[in-house]
This record gives C-alpha cells, sequence and structure tokens, in this order.
C-alpha cells in the first residue's frame, strides 16, 4: 500500500514498524457539542483506513482521543449549569450515537484527557528537565526555538512563523512562538489539577503526545486528522514528543481536505455550520458516509443538498442490487453451472480492481466505482433463473467490498418482512386471485409511500426497500 506522507510530501511504500500490530492515533472531537460535518470526515475517512488495513489481514491498534478539558468546555458548562466534567459525559455520549450512524468503529481505546493528567503532569517535568520547557507564574511553556527541526510537518521556517506570531495579553510566555504545555487556574475555572506549578490544567497540544506515547509506544505508525490541524497542532506534538523522546514521533502523516457548504467556508456567521445531528435530520447516515468517501480524501470536498442526493440515489443502488441477490438467494434454482461459476470468475476481477485502488493512498472513489462497475455485471449475470449458489457468491463478493467502506450495513435489520408487511402481501396476493385488481394496485401503492416496492416474479414476491 502507498500512502502520502504529509511529512515527506510524497507518496510512500507503506512498511508497518510491527507487521503483527499497526499502531495508529487519529485526533478526536473536543466534547462540548454535537460534531459537524467537517469534524465527520476524518472520523469516516480514517475508520475507513483501518478497516480497509484489518480486511488485508492486519492487527490495527486504533486511538482516537476525547478531548474533555478546554476553554469551550468551560464555557459550555456555564451555559448549561453543569460542570465541565458532566459536559464532556454528556457530549462523549452523543458522538457515539453520531459516529454509531455512520458506521463509525470504536477506536480500540478513547482515552480522555481527564484520566491522563498524572502521565500529562509527568511529560511536561520531563521537557522541563530536558531545558525544553519551562514555567512563568503557574503556566509553563515549550521553548520552540529549542527545537531545530520545528516546521518541518508544516514546511514553514522559523523566521517566517516569527513575522506572524504576537504574545497575547495576559500570556507570560518569553518568545511569541512558545505555546503553552500548561494552563494555571484562572479566577472562576471549575477545572483543574495540583501540580508542581500550581492549580491548573493541561494545554491543548501536549494530550495527543502523552496518550499516543502512552497506548502505542514512543513511535507509531500513522498519526491522522484533518488539514487544519498540520499547523499548530501537530507540529506541536512533533516538537513535544521527539524532545521527550529523542525518536521520531510518526512515520506517516495522514491529512484529509477541508469540507466546503455549497462552495462556501463553513461558518456559523454565514449560517452554514452543520452538525452531523442536524444532517441526520433529513439523511441516513451511511448516506452522508457514501458523500464523504465519494471524493480522494486528500481533496477538498463540498457539501451540498444536490451531491447528498446523489450519495443517496448511489446507495439506493447499492441496496437494490443486495436486494435482488438476497430475493434470488432465498428463491432461486439449486446448483450452479459451469457457465455461473465461468461468470463469477470474470466478477473476482473487480476484487483486485477495488484493492489496488484502496492501496493507491486509500483512493475510496476509485473503490466505489469498482464496486458500481461490479453490480453492472452482477445485474447483468443474475437474472431470475440464476443458481442461488451463484446469487449467494455474488452477494458474498459484494458484500465483501461494501464491509471495507463500512457501506449497507444498517439494513439488515430491516430486511425482512414483519407481520403488518406479510398481512398486506397476503391482502394483496388474494385480491390479485379474486381479480380485485383495483384493491391490489392500492396496496402496491400504499406501499411504494412508504418505500417498499412490491414484483411479481416466477420464484414469487420480491421486496426492495427505496
Amino acid at each position: 500500500m502507498k500512502i502520502y506522507n504529509t511529512l515527506t510530501r510524497t507518496k510512500q511504500e507503506f512498511v508497518p514498524i510491527d507487521e503483527k500490530e499497526i499502531k495508529i492515533y487519529v485526533c478526536g472531537p473536543t466534547v462540548y457539542n454535537y460534531f459537524h460535518i467537517g469534524n465527520a470526515r476524518p472520523f469516516v475517512v480514517f475508520d475507513t483506513l483501518r478497516k480497509y488495513l484489518e480486511y488485508r489481514g492486519n492487527n490495527v491498534k486504533f486511538i482516537q482521543n476525547f478531548t474533555d478539558v478546554d476553554d469551550k468546555i468551560l464555557k459550555r458548562a456555564n451555559e448549561e449549569g453543569i460542570t465541565p466534567l458532566e459536559v464532556g459525559e454528556k457530549y462523549i455520549a452523543e458522538y457515539y450515537k453520531d459516529a454509531e450512524a455512520l458506521n463509525v468503529k470504536k477506536a480500540t481505546v478513547h482515552p480522555r484527557v481527564t484520566e491522563n493528567i498524572e502521565e500529562i503532569i509527568a511529560f511536561v517535568q520531563k521537557l522541563i528537565d530536558k531545558g525544553y520547557a519551562y514555567e512563568s507564574e503557574g503556566d509553563v511553556y515549550y521553548n520552540t526555538r529549542k527545537f531545530p527541526e520545528y516546521g518541518k510537518l508544516s514546511k514553514q521556517n522559523i523566521e517566517d512563523l516569527e513575522l506572524g506570531a504576537r504574545i497575547e495579553i495576559g500570556e507570560k510566555k518569553k518568545d511569541p512562538l512558545d505555546f503553552a504545555l500548561w494552563k494555571a487556574q484562572k479566577e472562576g475555572e471549575g477545572l483543574a489539577w495540583d501540580s508542581p506549578w500550581g492549580m491548573g490544567r493541561p494545554g491543548w497540544h501536549i494530550e495527543c503526545s502523552v496518550m499516543s506515547t502512552k497506548y502505542l509506544g514512543e513511535t507509531i505508525d500513522i498519526h491522522a486528522g484533518g488539514q487544519d490541524l498540520t499547523f499548530p497542532h501537530h507540529e506541536n506534538e512533533i516538537a513535544q514528543t521527539e524532545a521527550a523522546t529523542g525518536k521520531q514521533f510518526a512515520n506517516y502523516w495522514m491529512h484529509n481536505g477541508y469540507i466546503t457548504i455549497d462552495n462556501e467556508k463553513m461558518s456559523k456567521s454565514k449560517g452554514n455550520f452543520f452538525t452531523v445531528r442536524d444532517i441526520l435530520q433529513e439523511y441516513e447516515g451511511e448516506a452522508m458516509r457514501f458523500f464523504l468517501l465519494s471524493g480522494h480524501y486528500r481533496s477538498p470536498i463540498n457539501f451540498s443538498r444536490d451531491l447528498m442526493e446523489q450519495a443517496k440515489n448511489g446507495l439506493a443502488r447499492m441496496r437494490n442490487a443486495k436486494s435482488n441477490l438476497k430475493h434470488l438467494v432465498g428463491a432461486g434454482a439449486s446448483g450452479i453451472t459451469e457457465e455461473e461459476e465461468n461468470k463469477f470468475k470474470a466478477l473476482e476481477a473487480y476484487r483486485d480492481k477495488f484493492i489496488t485502488a484502496m492501496e493507491d493512498d486509500l483512493n475510496t472513489a476509485d473503490a466505489i466505482s469498482a464496486v458500481f462497475e461490479l453490480i453492472k455485471d452482477i445485474n447483468t449475470d443474475v437474472k431470475d433463473g440464476a443458481s442461488k449458489e451463484f446469487a449467494q457468491k455474488c452477494l458474498d463478493l459484494m458484500t465483501e467490498l461494501t464491509d471495507v467502506l463500512g457501506l449497507l450495513q444498517d439494513k439488515e435489520e430491516n430486511d425482512g418482512v414483519d407481520e403488518e408487511l406479510q398481512k398486506l402481501i397476503d391482502e394483496r396476493q388474494a385480491a390479485r386471485k379474486a381479480k380485485d385488481f383495483k384493491r391490489a394496485d392500492e396496496i402496491r401503492d400504499m406501499l411504494k409511500a412508504q418505500g417498499i416496492i412490491l414484483e411479481d416474479t416466477p420464484q414469487g414476491i420480491k421486496i426492495t426497500r427505496i
């Protein structure tokens, strides 16, 4: 597999440190609100990377943190009249709901800042002891100029950074480029821990360095997140971690591109800020996942109603193909023919095409295209009269590939026929037998309005949900 490495700005062959376990760290959400569509992209993209690596037989240790200590969390706690810890608990629970709707698998571990305070304090002290950090009136800052490779990820030099840097009012750092590792408690802040520098809380960047090294070791395979995190967050993580350990922090850095809304930057002031919870009111999670994977992860992607409708329709095509195959598995004749065996061998070429796309820097757009080409040929090859074994083989192949993409996961429980639906189907059959075609058509139209299509085939009634 080849991965575009932000650190080298080249596409490189992916060689894991330990073939027995691939170690991935992905920056998670700050849990003060529902996560938005921009947050959803890295969650879905790197979940797909994980699924693909596991599909190829790898064991993946996947860490995604929760930032549950932050200025925004303190502000939300005041607004809602609850404690900062309660804010974190509330929105972590909401994260899991929305992530599940997007078919995002839970991480191996979801560490929280509040659960790792002792480790953070020890890490900060280590940086002080090594001369990379200093205390100033209860704050602790990282001495950026002490790390000669600062800027290597974002490809910025220290002189250019210096021109745009400044010290904010109330900051006690020695240099505008220095950043906070530990923040002294301010008056009215309800969340703080005792430390060698007084009561306070961690800065933002330090948490990922601590949790990554704690759960994955000093050097990891892949560190990933949104493009907006390249600088300063990931740049600062490298400086902290490599100063503390003396080793390379991550061998590969992956960053997904931005999302625009109707070709404009997402902004609350423009009124085009959408949380995933907002979008789920109108579209299902799988349609959103399909949309997020329909472009290459490094390319910018535009979110619009038209594109979501296209995603919805594309997903419906996949579901109809699956439904057709399931119908034939249940109703087809037994005994696969030699001709069908040969047809299936030809269809297996799409697995290779899918893998080739995914091996090329996780090209999910081309992988989806391979699935649709497979579906097109299946629709040609698998018709009424096909053997159930042939239909099952085709269904298994299609499911194998869509599972990697995290698609066609949420309809299994709805594929069955409940008691109410069965009564209507039986009534329609009775009406047709009695030549009461008016009533039969009424029932058909009633079900169609509910998104259920009934089709009469030689093998019986075929049910398709749209």
